[in-house]
């Protein structure tokens, strides 16, 4: 590695659009390079120069994807910053793939509830498990990262391949079970970026490509803290649903007509851009389901994330745009946005495209309950979505090859 900013930072994981965007501008010098080259090193939770760490920020698109690799094009050449445009892509991809392949969330969300109620009757598993969760495993590092993770609210992208391998191949656990702890108390958790990742390190998404952590890697990338022993020598891959053929799935391209009201989630909080299309905004609302994430909620950091993030955004409608704005119960969602739309006499709500997820099903029982009122549901994709969705097909490799032209298709010229 070479050697790392000297400035210490530690990351405030403020559910802000502007501390999203401090959070940009202070590692934007870092980019190019120095992110190339240091990218991999978990240094613990005091000391995260070397990556980004947007994610919670870009999850709920406070802050844009297109924001963050303007930045990097701002203060680097394509080139020059290649893996780290690379790396804001792999959430394109791994989104893409999965509104391709609908199935494979709804074959994790079968098997997951049935070792998740395997855990009652089965003693070993429930304490193989509880011991994982709650960092008593033995195993250096592993028990840090599982503390860190729902103390935190996020993890170093090496540690989670780490930690997934671990669970995987060492434990012995289902993948299913360790994608859910993830999914519960990561504020970046997300549907598809979550599932597929378990689902490679497993050799279920590239077929047969697993991911084996060893005791030496570790040890170089976290600087020596860790040293684990007992880890597992190899990694046969998983059995289990095979990926289904890719679909394109038929994207809505509606506009928002007469009186609108727009509704914000956890898929998309960017105002000033959803706003930005609608002639007659009249309103805003919006609504976050954290405890969607699993059948036992979400985690403290995650939750707090995403209802600070939904406070943040309807504040800043109020302030800056002069709308009423009303926080929606999510436990009568469908209801509460109906009696919302009516009250303001609204023909359109408009939201920003919920792929597959938790939220998916929502807005779907939405759109039937307004229609019944002549209120359509208008959802909007972004280009950048509609751009790079095409090409996650395959592997990340196709996709990969077409970043500096939808780069350019969006007016970023490299």
């Amino acid at each position: 590695m070479t050697e790392l900013f000297t400035d210490t930072h530690t990351v405030s994981f403020r559910p802000t659009r502007k501390a999203g965007l401090e959070q940009l501008e202070h590692f934007a010098p870092r980019m190019g390079r120095h992110y190339a080259q240091n990218r991999n090193a978990d240094l613990g939770s005091g000391e995260r120069t070397n990556v980004s760490a947007l994610s919670p920020w870009i999850r709920t698109r406070l802050v844009l994807e297109e924001e963050v690799a303007r930045k990097a094009l701002d203060g680097f050449s394509y080139a020059s910053a290649e893996k780290f445009h690379q790396e804001i892509c792999w959430r394109a991809y791994f989104k893409g793939w999965m509104e391709h392949r609908p199935s494979v969330w709804q074959a994790y969300l079968e098997r997951r509830d049935e070792h998740l109620s395997a855990l009652v009757g089965n003693a070993g598993l429930r304490k193989a498990y509880d011991e994982a969760v709650s960092g008593r495993t033995g195993i250096a590092g592993f028990d840090n990262w599982a503390r860190e993770l729902v103390e935190t609210g996020y993890l170093h992208n090496h540690a989670r391949m780490w930690f997934a391998s671990i669970w995987i191949f060492t434990l012995k656990l289902p993948w299913e079970l360790g994608a859910d702890f993830f999914l519960k108390h990561l504020m970046d958790g997300d549907p598809a970026s979550n599932t597929l990742s378990w689902r490679w390190v497993g050799g279920l998404h590239t077929r047969g490509k697993t991911y084996l952590a060893r005791k030496d890697n570790i040890e170089k990338y976290t600087d020596g803290r860790f040293s684990p022993s007992g880890l597992a020598q190899d990694a046969p891959p998983l059995e289990g649903f095979e990926n289904p053929s890719p679909r394109w799935p038929d994207l809505p391209a509606g506009k928002a007509e007469g009186r609108t009201g727009l509704l914000l989630t956890e898929e998309d909080m960017h105002l000033a851009s959803l706003a930005s299309g609608i002639e007659d905004l009249v309103a805003v609302a919006g609504c976050v389901f954290p405890d969607a994430r699993s059948p036992s909620g979400a985690g403290e950091a995650a939750k707090r994330f995403a209802k600070g993030a939904l406070d943040d955004v309807l504040r800043r409608a109020m302030e800056r745009m002069a709308l009423p704005a009303r926080k929606l119960s999510a436990d009568d969602f469908v209801q509460a946005t109906v009696e919302w739309a009516l009250e303001a006499k609204m023909d359109t709500v408009a939201t920003g495209y919920a792929p597959v997820g938790w939220v998916r099903p929502k807005l779907n029982a939405l759109k039937d309950a307004l229609s019944e009122h002549d209120i359509q549901l208008v959802e909007i994709v972004r280009d950048w979505d509609r751009l790079f969705w095409p090409h996650a097909t395959k592997g990340f490799f196709p996709l990969k090859k077409q970043i500096p032209e939808v780069f350019a298709e969006l007016g970023m010229p490299v």
